[in-house]
C-alpha cells in the first residue's frame, strides 16, 4: 500500500485545513495510507498529543480510515518532516505552499538544486503536491 503524508499544525489552522483536505482526497484516489504530521518545536516548549492531534482531525473530518498521527519534535519543522518521509518511505507529500517555500530554502542550504519536487523524487523516490493558500 502507498503512503501519504501530510504535515500540519496544530490547532489546524485554515490553511492546514485545506492542505489536509487535499491529503486526504489524495489518499483516497490512490488506495494509499495518511500519516497526519505535526511537528513539535523544542524551542516553543510546547507538547501536542497523538490524541490531540486525531481527536482534532477527527472532529474536522470524521473518522478517517488507513490513517495515522504522528508528533515528531525537533528544532527545524522541515528536517523533521523530511525524517518522516524518509523513514516512512513516503510515496507522496501534501504540503502547503509556505511549507513548500521553507522546504525549498533548507535545499538551497544543503544543494545547489532548489528544486524540492525533483530532489525528493531523486533520494526519496517521492512526489511533492503542494496546495494553494487559503483566500480569506
Amino acid at each position: 500500500m502507498s503512503l501519504v503524508v501530510v504535515p500540519v499544525r496544530y490547532p489546524l489552522s485554515k490553511h492546514s485545513r485545506r492542505t489536509l483536505e487535499r491529503a486526504i482526497e489524495v489518499a483516497r484516489d490512490r488506495d494509499a495510507a495518511l500519516t497526519v504530521l505535526h511537528v513539535d518545536l523544542y524551542q516553543n516548549g510546547k507538547k501536542v498529543s497523538r490524541i490531540d492531534l486525531k481527536n482534532t482531525v477527527e472532529s474536522t473530518f470524521g473518522r478517517l480510515e488507513n490513517a495515522r498521527y504522528v508528533v515528531r519534535t525537533g528544532f527545524l519543522v522541515e528536517e523533521s518532516i523530511l525524517d518522516e518521509v524518509g523513514a516512512e518511505e513516503a510515496d507522496v507529500v501534501v504540503v502547503g505552499t509556505k511549507q513548500a517555500s521553507r522546504l525549498r530554502r533548507l535545499f538551497q542550504r544543503f544543494t545547489d538544486n532548489p528544486d524540492i519536487d525533483s530532489y525528493l523524487r531523486t533520494h526519496l523516490d517521492c512526489e511533492v503536491i503542494t496546495v494553494e493558500s487559503a483566500r480569506a
